[in-house]
Order: structure tokens, then C-alpha cells, then sequence
């Protein structure tokens, strides 16, 4: 699996970090990054439920 942070969606609410930190953070200007390549298989549900909660549907995940 593997996620990405929208950048032209994301209005830095943080969801996703509280939810994993394990894969996203906070850039410089506060806006949501992902921190690694792929997910490890023991948080892609986590992942999976940061996407959904993202209000501003910036979170993208994709099988790989």
C-alpha cells in the first residue's frame, strides 16, 4: 500500500497525524506529509481510517 497527502486538498486539520503518526507529520508550513514509501501491512488499517477521516479528502491511498 501506499499513501500520499494531497497538497492542493489539504488544509493541515491533522487527522491523519493523530490517527498514524507512525506514517504522516506536520511539514514546515503545517500541512500533512507522508513520512515513509510503502505501509507496513500492521497500519494500513490505520492509514485506511486517516484517509476516511481527512475532512478535506486529502489523504490518497493506493494498493501497490
Amino acid at each position: 500500500m501506499i499513501a500520499s497527502v494531497d497538497p492542493e486538498r489539504c488544509a493541515g486539520h491533522g487527522a491523519c497525524v493523530s490517527t498514524c503518526p507512525e506514517v504522516f507529520t506536520f511539514t514546515g508550513d503545517g500541512y500533512a506529509e507522508v513520512t515513509v514509501d510503502r505501509i507496513p501491512d500492521e497500519l494500513t488499517e490505520l492509514v485506511r481510517r486517516a484517509a476516511s477521516e481527512c475532512p478535506e479528502r486529502a489523504v490518497l491511498v493506493e494498493s501497490s
